[in-house]
Protein backbone atom coordinates (compact mmCIF):
# COMPACT_ATOMS: atom_id res chain seq x y z
CA UNK A 1 0.00 0.00 0.00
CA UNK A 2 2.94 2.00 0.86
CA UNK A 3 4.51 1.71 -2.68
CA UNK A 4 1.28 2.60 -4.35
CA UNK A 5 1.22 5.25 -2.50
CA UNK A 6 4.23 6.79 -2.88
CA UNK A 7 4.17 5.95 -6.70
CA UNK A 8 0.87 7.88 -6.77
CA UNK A 9 2.46 10.97 -5.14
CA UNK A 10 5.23 10.65 -7.98
CA UNK A 11 3.22 10.69 -10.55
CA UNK A 12 1.12 13.45 -9.27
CA UNK A 13 4.37 15.51 -9.01
CA UNK A 14 5.85 14.64 -12.66
CA UNK A 15 2.47 15.98 -13.98
CA UNK A 16 2.45 19.12 -11.94
CA UNK A 17 5.59 19.85 -12.90
CA UNK A 18 4.96 18.98 -16.38
CA UNK A 19 2.25 21.32 -15.95
CA UNK A 20 4.16 24.32 -14.65
CA UNK A 21 6.76 23.75 -17.45
CA UNK A 22 4.16 23.90 -19.72
CA UNK A 23 2.83 27.02 -18.62
CA UNK A 24 6.01 28.27 -18.17
CA UNK A 25 6.85 27.79 -21.98
CA UNK A 26 3.09 28.84 -22.92
CA UNK A 27 4.18 32.32 -21.43
CA UNK A 28 7.25 32.76 -22.57
CA UNK A 29 5.83 32.40 -26.18
CA UNK A 30 3.00 34.66 -25.68
CA UNK A 31 5.39 37.07 -24.88
CA UNK A 32 7.56 36.82 -27.76
CA UNK A 33 5.38 39.83 -30.27
CA UNK A 34 6.18 39.29 -34.29
CA UNK A 35 6.03 43.25 -35.64
CA UNK A 36 5.61 43.76 -39.76
CA UNK A 37 6.62 47.10 -40.37
CA UNK A 38 6.52 48.70 -44.01
CA UNK A 39 7.50 44.53 -44.80
CA UNK A 40 10.30 44.50 -42.39
CA UNK A 41 9.63 41.80 -39.65
CA UNK A 42 10.69 42.50 -35.99
CA UNK A 43 10.66 39.63 -32.90
CA UNK A 44 10.87 41.57 -30.23
CA UNK A 45 9.45 41.07 -26.25
CA UNK A 46 6.11 42.17 -24.86
CA UNK A 47 7.42 44.30 -22.39
CA UNK A 48 10.29 46.38 -24.68
CA UNK A 49 6.88 47.20 -26.48
CA UNK A 50 4.76 48.25 -23.86
CA UNK A 51 8.00 50.26 -21.91
CA UNK A 52 6.55 53.50 -22.80
CA UNK A 53 2.71 53.91 -21.61
CA UNK A 54 0.28 55.69 -24.01
CA UNK A 55 3.00 55.27 -26.80
CA UNK A 56 1.29 53.80 -30.21
CA UNK A 57 3.19 50.17 -29.58
CA UNK A 58 1.65 50.18 -26.10
CA UNK A 59 -1.30 50.76 -27.38
CA UNK A 60 -1.58 48.11 -29.32
CA UNK A 61 -0.16 45.26 -27.15
CA UNK A 62 -2.48 46.21 -24.64
CA UNK A 63 -5.39 46.48 -26.85
CA UNK A 64 -6.32 50.59 -26.89
CA UNK A 65 -5.31 50.63 -30.82
CA UNK A 66 -6.93 48.83 -33.45
CA UNK A 67 -3.95 47.45 -35.59
CA UNK A 68 -4.58 45.37 -39.10
CA UNK A 69 -2.91 41.86 -39.61
CA UNK A 70 -0.43 40.87 -42.33
CA UNK A 71 -1.32 37.34 -44.06
CA UNK A 72 0.39 35.66 -41.41
CA UNK A 73 -0.92 37.02 -38.53
CA UNK A 74 1.36 39.55 -37.32
CA UNK A 75 0.63 43.06 -36.69
CA UNK A 76 0.99 45.24 -39.37
CA UNK A 77 2.18 48.58 -39.59
CA UNK A 78 2.33 51.22 -42.46
CA UNK A 79 5.49 53.38 -41.66
CA UNK A 80 9.62 52.87 -42.53
CA UNK A 81 10.67 49.04 -42.22
CA UNK A 82 14.25 50.47 -42.13
CA UNK A 83 13.65 52.99 -39.98
CA UNK A 84 11.60 51.35 -37.29
CA UNK A 85 15.52 49.43 -36.31
CA UNK A 86 16.18 53.12 -34.38
CA UNK A 87 12.77 53.09 -32.82
CA UNK A 88 13.11 49.18 -31.86
CA UNK A 89 16.87 49.63 -29.96
CA UNK A 90 15.80 53.09 -28.57
CA UNK A 91 13.02 50.68 -26.53
CA UNK A 92 15.52 48.09 -25.56
CA UNK A 93 18.05 50.54 -24.56
CA UNK A 94 16.46 53.72 -22.97
CA UNK A 95 18.49 55.88 -25.06
CA UNK A 96 19.38 57.64 -29.06
CA UNK A 97 22.31 55.41 -30.21
CA UNK A 98 22.54 55.48 -33.86
CA UNK A 99 25.68 54.73 -35.78
CA UNK A 100 28.28 56.91 -37.66
CA UNK A 101 27.23 59.15 -40.42
CA UNK A 102 23.57 59.00 -39.41
CA UNK A 103 21.47 61.78 -41.71
CA UNK A 104 18.05 60.73 -41.48
CA UNK A 105 17.30 63.05 -38.35
CA UNK A 106 13.87 64.25 -40.00
CA UNK A 107 12.88 60.82 -40.62
CA UNK A 108 13.49 59.44 -37.39
CA UNK A 109 11.66 62.35 -35.75
CA UNK A 110 8.79 61.68 -37.54
CA UNK A 111 8.45 58.04 -37.07
CA UNK A 112 8.91 59.00 -33.18
CA UNK A 113 6.21 61.40 -33.18
CA UNK A 114 4.03 58.67 -35.07
CA UNK A 115 4.41 55.81 -32.64
CA UNK A 116 4.04 58.46 -29.91
CA UNK A 117 7.12 58.81 -28.30
CA UNK A 118 8.08 61.63 -26.88
CA UNK A 119 11.53 61.14 -24.94
CA UNK A 120 12.74 60.40 -28.71
CA UNK A 121 11.10 62.49 -30.32
CA UNK A 122 13.18 64.94 -27.99
CA UNK A 123 16.12 63.32 -28.32
CA UNK A 124 16.26 62.79 -32.26
CA UNK A 125 15.04 67.05 -32.42
CA UNK A 126 18.23 67.85 -30.09
CA UNK A 127 20.55 66.11 -31.92
CA UNK A 128 19.43 67.18 -35.61
CA UNK A 129 19.91 70.84 -33.69
CA UNK A 130 23.71 70.01 -32.68
CA UNK A 131 24.69 68.79 -35.97
CA UNK A 132 23.17 71.99 -37.50
CA UNK A 133 25.51 74.37 -35.19
CA UNK A 134 27.80 72.77 -35.67
CA UNK A 135 28.16 72.56 -39.72
CA UNK A 136 27.66 76.80 -38.88
CA UNK A 137 30.84 76.95 -36.96
CA UNK A 138 33.87 78.47 -38.67
CA UNK A 139 36.16 76.31 -40.73
CA UNK A 140 39.79 77.72 -40.96
CA UNK A 141 42.14 76.75 -44.52
CA UNK A 142 45.72 77.47 -44.46
CA UNK A 143 48.29 76.93 -47.24
CA UNK A 144 51.55 77.91 -46.27
CA UNK A 145 54.45 77.26 -48.64
CA UNK A 146 58.22 76.94 -46.10
CA UNK A 147 60.64 76.62 -49.49
CA UNK A 148 62.24 74.14 -47.15
CA UNK A 149 63.19 70.87 -48.34
CA UNK A 150 61.94 68.89 -44.96
CA UNK A 151 58.65 71.08 -44.60
CA UNK A 152 58.00 72.10 -48.47
CA UNK A 153 54.02 72.74 -48.99
CA UNK A 154 51.63 72.80 -45.84
CA UNK A 155 47.62 72.29 -46.15
CA UNK A 156 45.99 72.98 -42.92
CA UNK A 157 42.03 72.38 -42.01
CA UNK A 158 40.00 72.42 -39.22
CA UNK A 159 37.74 69.98 -40.92
CA UNK A 160 39.04 66.72 -41.64
CA UNK A 161 36.48 66.19 -44.53
CA UNK A 162 37.94 68.83 -46.85
CA UNK A 163 41.57 67.34 -45.95
CA UNK A 164 40.10 64.13 -47.19
CA UNK A 165 38.74 66.21 -50.17
CA UNK A 166 41.87 67.49 -51.00
CA UNK A 167 43.98 64.05 -50.70
CA UNK A 168 41.14 62.83 -52.67
CA UNK A 169 41.78 65.37 -55.89
CA UNK A 170 45.67 65.96 -55.42
CA UNK A 171 46.09 61.66 -56.35
CA UNK A 172 43.59 62.38 -59.34
CA UNK A 173 45.86 64.89 -60.53
CA UNK A 174 48.87 63.38 -59.79
CA UNK A 175 47.92 60.25 -61.19
CA UNK A 176 49.51 58.28 -58.43
CA UNK A 177 48.24 54.54 -57.42
CA UNK A 178 44.46 53.92 -56.42
CA UNK A 179 45.79 51.41 -53.89
CA UNK A 180 47.49 54.42 -51.54
CA UNK A 181 48.16 57.48 -50.82
CA UNK A 182 52.16 58.68 -51.43
CA UNK A 183 55.01 58.35 -49.52
CA UNK A 184 56.07 61.95 -50.20
CA UNK A 185 52.83 63.04 -48.44
CA UNK A 186 52.63 62.82 -44.87
CA UNK A 187 48.68 62.82 -44.01
CA UNK A 188 46.58 63.71 -40.74
CA UNK A 189 42.90 64.31 -40.05
CA UNK A 190 43.92 68.21 -39.83
CA UNK A 191 46.87 68.32 -42.58
CA UNK A 192 48.64 67.36 -45.47
CA UNK A 193 52.61 67.78 -45.45
CA UNK A 194 54.35 67.69 -48.65
CA UNK A 195 57.80 66.39 -47.79
CA UNK A 196 60.94 65.37 -49.93
CA UNK A 197 60.76 67.07 -52.91
CA UNK A 198 62.68 65.91 -55.94
CA UNK A 199 64.95 68.24 -58.23
CA UNK A 200 64.29 68.27 -62.07
CA UNK A 201 66.87 68.94 -64.48
CA UNK A 202 65.94 72.42 -64.91
CA UNK A 203 66.50 73.31 -60.70
CA UNK A 204 62.27 73.16 -60.19
CA UNK A 205 61.40 72.13 -57.51
CA UNK A 206 58.94 68.57 -57.92
CA UNK A 207 56.97 66.18 -56.02
CA UNK A 208 55.40 62.68 -56.68
CA UNK A 209 57.30 61.20 -59.75
CA UNK A 210 55.41 58.28 -60.48
CA UNK A 211 57.91 57.49 -63.43
CA UNK A 212 60.57 58.74 -65.97
CA UNK A 213 57.48 60.78 -68.30
CA UNK A 214 55.37 62.06 -65.02
CA UNK A 215 55.84 65.27 -62.74
CA UNK A 216 53.54 67.23 -60.45
CA UNK A 217 54.97 70.94 -59.53
CA UNK A 218 54.65 72.42 -55.94
CA UNK A 219 52.74 75.25 -58.38
CA UNK A 220 50.11 72.57 -59.56
CA UNK A 221 49.52 70.75 -56.28
CA UNK A 222 48.87 74.36 -54.39
CA UNK A 223 47.00 75.53 -57.47
CA UNK A 224 44.45 72.08 -57.10
CA UNK A 225 43.94 72.82 -53.21
CA UNK A 226 43.39 76.48 -54.05
CA UNK A 227 40.32 75.53 -56.60
CA UNK A 228 39.51 72.43 -54.20
CA UNK A 229 38.65 75.35 -51.47
CA UNK A 230 37.20 77.72 -53.82
CA UNK A 231 34.68 75.13 -55.19
CA UNK A 232 33.82 74.13 -51.72
CA UNK A 233 32.76 77.76 -50.57
CA UNK A 234 35.91 78.96 -48.49
CA UNK A 235 37.37 82.79 -49.19
CA UNK A 236 40.79 84.45 -49.25
CA UNK A 237 41.16 86.08 -45.92
CA UNK A 238 44.77 87.06 -46.15
CA UNK A 239 47.54 86.09 -48.45
CA UNK A 240 51.38 86.83 -47.85
CA UNK A 241 54.12 87.88 -49.90
CA UNK A 242 51.95 87.79 -53.23
CA UNK A 243 54.33 90.34 -55.11
CA UNK A 244 54.95 88.00 -58.01
CA UNK A 245 51.45 88.49 -59.65
CA UNK A 246 49.83 85.11 -58.19
CA UNK A 247 48.31 83.49 -55.03
CA UNK A 248 49.61 80.40 -56.13
CA UNK A 249 53.43 81.78 -55.13
CA UNK A 250 52.51 83.04 -52.32
CA UNK A 251 54.43 81.88 -48.97
CA UNK A 252 50.67 81.61 -46.64
CA UNK A 253 47.28 81.50 -47.86
CA UNK A 254 44.23 81.88 -45.15
CA UNK A 255 40.63 81.07 -46.15
CA UNK A 256 37.52 80.78 -44.09
CA UNK A 257 34.39 79.77 -44.72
Amino acid sequence: MERKASRRENECEEKTSNSESSELDKDYKTSLITLNVGGYLYITQKQTLTKYPDSFLEGIINGRIMCPFDADGHYFIDRDGLLFRHILNFLRNGELLLPEGFRENQLLAQEAEFFQLKVLSEAVKSRWEKEQLGSRETTFLEITDSHDRSQGLRIFCNAPEFIAKIKSRIVLVSKSRLDGFPEEFSVSSNIIQFKYFIKSENGTRLVLKEDNTFVCTLETLKFEAIMTALKCGFRLLTSLDCSRGSIVHSDALHFIK
